[in-house]
């Protein structure tokens, strides 16, 4: 255009080409579209293409997909999980998505509307799902629920192969495996039996077979055998298993353990996830049932899980089984066992500790419990008390001279004795022996012997416990005891406490035929015996014209045997035919010093 320019040199030192300054392709295409504007003038620019928004350019296109999701049913028996169909819908004018399931009649389930139309989130980084992460067999996450897209519409494969997607082959749909059982048909048709049922129930209606069962509980803890009858129904072939209570046997009284029903024999071969036991059995499951020719005499029956021993039938039983199976082997089982032998219970030698009934009761009982007592006896000899003066019998001269008084309570044969204090004796007095049952020597655990009334006589001699006590004094009240019960006594225990006639009389009084002042001193005091001697004496100074050589003579008369004993019955009646008044007091003082009988 008339300017110089500097040419680039091309060849460089031995005649080779140079590359690095030359103008690449495009610059040389560029300078040949070059038009020079001096001469033909500024080129026009085409005028730019309208403007159409997004929400009018994709308006009412909305890419469609057919998809499924799998949830677990943890809580039916029939079914372990179940699949759901759903359509994804995706609005290409606002990416917003729309995901529906359809109504399924008689399903149970609540269906329709999942996700509602809006942009879904893809992950936690804000962004959402578009419609190039849709496409055929992959599986896509809403909210926590995977979803299987298995197809899409024609609209919606042509639109991703022209946005450059390769749209993968479709996948069949999963169908729930539920849905398709219960559309299966129900209706089957089983071939009617030639067994005619009417014709067994007006034969043998009301005909039953009677058997005698044992069932063996054993093994199990607390277990025993248990008896049972069992009732076969010739009707309807139907068995019924009935409890046999007895009187105090400490179970419920429940009559029935198995009620009327077909009870099955064999099973049909179940797989290992069928339940052993189900509420209701068809005859399906059940291969044969069990007839009147499973049960015999001798034999064990499975029935519903335990073993019956039938060891004996009824009349009618036998009958039946011989006309109709021809069977004659009828010998009932003796199922009774023989009761174990006794063992012996030995008790063990008393140990000298505490009362005897007491201990006994330890080897009777892991807790004891106290005899039981004889309340009648206790309220009719409440606070009845027989006292007696006993001497210890010791060869230690200090101990011969003790004095102790023996008391014997009634109301539960108990002894205790009690030693009252002398001063300057040196022995400490008080009680001896607390309230106790005293035993005979040579009594045994087996056979104990305790000291009575009847063993506490004047003169006798008793054991407590190593120590021996010899009776020399009773008082008042066991006078009177033996006069009002001497049945309960013997003779011998009558005569010791009676007192001996001397040969010669002294005086009359008008309580007693004779005193004489050589009796023994029974009393705490020595001037007792001459002082009673007074007041008697005293006692007769009103009576002086009687005859006292008379009345000597008629008392040694009444007196034949010559023993000095007198029955008091004889002597009151004595006294009064010889006109000789009687005091019942004074008669009980000299009574008391052992002067007459006691009887």
């Amino acid at each position: 255009n008339g300017y110089a320019f500097s040419r680039l040199p091309t060849v460089g030192s031995g005649g080779e080409r140079l590359y690095v300054n030359q103008l690449s392709q495009a610059e040389l295409d560029e300078l040949a579209s070059k038009r020079p504007t001096l001469t033909y003038g500024q080129v026009k620019r085409a005028p730019p293409s309208g403007f159409i928004p997004v929400h009018v350019a994709f308006d009412k296109k909305i890419l469609k997909f057919d998809a499924y999701f799998q949830e677990d049913v943890p809580l039916s028996a029939e079914e372990h999980y179940r699949i759901r169909q759903v359509c994804i819908y995706y609005y290409l004018e606002d990416d917003s998505m729309y995901v529906i399931e359809p109504v399924v009649q008689n399903s149970g389930i609540p269906q329709g509307k999942h996700i509602r139309r809006h942009r879904v989130p893809k992950n936690d980084r804000g962004e959402h799902y578009h419609w190039k992460d849709l496409n055929r067999g992959i599986n896509i996450t809403m909210y926590g629920r995977t979803y299987r897209i298995v197809d899409c519409d024609r609209f919606t494969q042509e639109f991703l192969e022209s946005q450059g997607i390769e749209v993968n082959p479709p996948e069949k749909m999963a169908f729930d495996p539920y849905t398709e059982l219960r559309q299966m048909p129900v209706r089957k048709y089983i071939t009617p039996s030639d067994f005619d049922q009417l014709k067994q129930f007006l034969t043998y209606d009301k005909q039953v077979l009677r058997f005698y069962a044992m069932w063996d509980d054993t093994n199990s803890i607390f277990g025993e055998n248990r008896p049972y009858v069992i009732h076969y129904y010739l009707a309807d072939d139907t068995v019924e298993v009935r409890e046999v209570h007895k009187q105090n046997d400490g179970r419920d009284p429940f009559p029935v353990l198995i009620r009327r029903q077909r009870i099955p024999k064999t099973f049909v071969d179940k797989q290992k996830t069928f339940p052993t036991c189900v509420m209701e059995i068809s005859d399906q499951e059940v291969l044969e049932w069990y007839t009147a020719k499973d049960f015999a005499v001798g034999k064990s029956t499975n029935l519903l899980g335990r073993d019956f021993f039938i060891y004996d039938c009824d009349e009618f039983t036998r009958n039946f089984y011989r006309d109709k199976f021809g069977i004659t082997d009828f010998q009932p089982v003796e199922i009774k066992k023989k009761p174990p032998e006794e063992v012996q219970q030995i008790i063990p030698p008393y140990n000298g500790f505490g009362i005897l009934e007491d201990t006994l009761q330890n080897c009777f009982s892991l807790f004891p419990k106290p005899p039981r007592k004889d309340v009648i006896k206790m309220l009719e000899n409440d606070n009845k008390v027989l006292r007696y003066q006993v001497a210890l019998e010791s060869p230690n001269p200090e101990d011969r001279k003790r004095r102790f008084i023996l008391s014997y309570f009634l109301s539960n044969d108990m002894i205790s004795i009690y030693e009252p204090p002398v001063r300057n004796s040196g022995i400490i007095g008080g009680k001896y022996l607390r309230k106790t049952r005293v035993a005979k020597p040579g009594s045994t655990t087996e056979n104990a012997k305790y000291y009575g009334p009847s063993d506490l006589t004047i003169g006798s001699t008793i054991e407590v416990f190593g120590h021996r006590f010899v009776i020399t004094d009773a008082d008042e009240y066991v006078l009177n005891y033996m006069e009002s019960n001497a049945g309960s006594f013997p003779a011998s225990a009558q005569k010791s406490v009676v007192v001996r006639l001397p040969e010669v009389a002294f005086a009359l009084s008008p309580v007693l035929l004779c005193f004489y002042s050589d009796i023994p001193k029974l009393g705490t005091s020595k001037q007792e015996p001459d002082e009673l001697t007074v007041h008697v004496q005293e006692e007769l100074k009103p009576h002086k014209h009687l005859n006292n050589k008379n009345i000597q003579e008629a008392f040694l008369q009444c007196d034949k045997d010559g023993s000095g004993v007198l029955d008091k019955a004889k002597f009151l009646s004595l006294c009064d035919s010889l006109s000789v008044p009687t005091n019942t007091t004074l008669l009980n003082k000299v009574r008391r010093k052992g002067c007459c009988s006691g009887r």
